[in-house]
């Protein structure tokens, strides 16, 4: 069955079109990741699906409904983002910060019912952090804070999630932590990500992008080779399989000697 599927999507910036004739579908429970340069329009392409951009054309269609038609809560309930930009949050404690994400339950004023507490201290040991609950945002880690904000987003009850380069400005250590928690969740993902090795290790299926266009679509094994790289990243490489966990991947090469 299809969880998503983008129909000819278009979207424009003073007349400058910026995402060129989009399309593709994602099955339910897969994760697919976005890799392309800066600049070629992943994060633009996800913030059309999460609406904070409104295309100029074309049509996404979630679970089989219209996406522009949902209500603000409905689709609230329906899709869970860790976007790249995150607020400071002050000196919010993580506790604070996940309840934040069951907003879509509730109405002006409404108080935390026994079940939103339970989901919050439930999704808390999920990801790790049950013990962490009374801390303060700013004293976590990189590692932690981007885990806090995945647990906001889980309690949200969606099914569909979607992240913005999750691993930037992590360490590699809590890169992979962060990816296993990710791929665990068994959810539907969609996630543009800036690690290509990160992306093959991870991804049951990746969409290529660069200029606004998808250049390709399929398996890590079909998409990431040494020609595309050459490319679309204008880089050498070499693309090999990882002996120990049979996944694809890439040695780049300096132009120097």
């Amino acid at each position: 069955m299809l969880k998503l599927q983008i129909n000819n999507l278009k979207f424009s910036i003073d007349n400058e079109e910026i995402l060129k004739d989009i399309s593709f579908d994602i099955k339910n429970g897969a994760f697919v990741g976005i890799i392309g340069p800066n600049g070629s329009g992943k994060s633009t392409l996800l913030k059309n699906i999460y609406r904070v951009y409104k295309p100029s054309s074309g049509k996404i269609i979630l679970d089989e409904r219209v996406l522009s038609k949902l209500k603000e809560k409905e689709c609230a309930q329906k899709i869970a983002v860790l976007a790249q930009e995150s607020n400071t949050y002050f000196d919010f404690t993580v506790e604070q910060i996940v309840k934040m994400g069951r907003y879509p339950y509730k109405s002006i004023f409404e108080d935390y019912s026994k079940e939103d507490l339970q989901i919050v201290r439930q999704t808390l040991q999920k990801v790790g952090l049950e013990n962490d609950m009374n801390r303060t945002f700013s004293k976590l880690s990189g590692g932690e804070k981007q885990r806090a904000l995945i647990a906001r987003a889980l309690v949200q009850n969606a099914d569909f999630l979607i992240l913005d380069e999750p691993t930037n400005h992590l360490d590699i250590g809590y890169q992979i932590q962060l990816m296993d928690l990710v791929k665990n969740l068994k959810m539907t993902t969609l996630a543009a990500i800036h690690d290509i090795n990160l992306a093959a290790m991870y991804c049951d299926y990746l969409i290529v992008i660069h200029k606004g266009k998808i250049i390709k679509v399929g398996s890590p094994e079909e998409v990431i080779t040494v020609a595309l790289l050459k490319e679309i990243f204008g880089v050498n490489a070499y693309v090999g399989i990882n002996p120990i966990n049979k996944k694809i991947q890439v040695s780049f090469m300096s132009n120097i000697g």
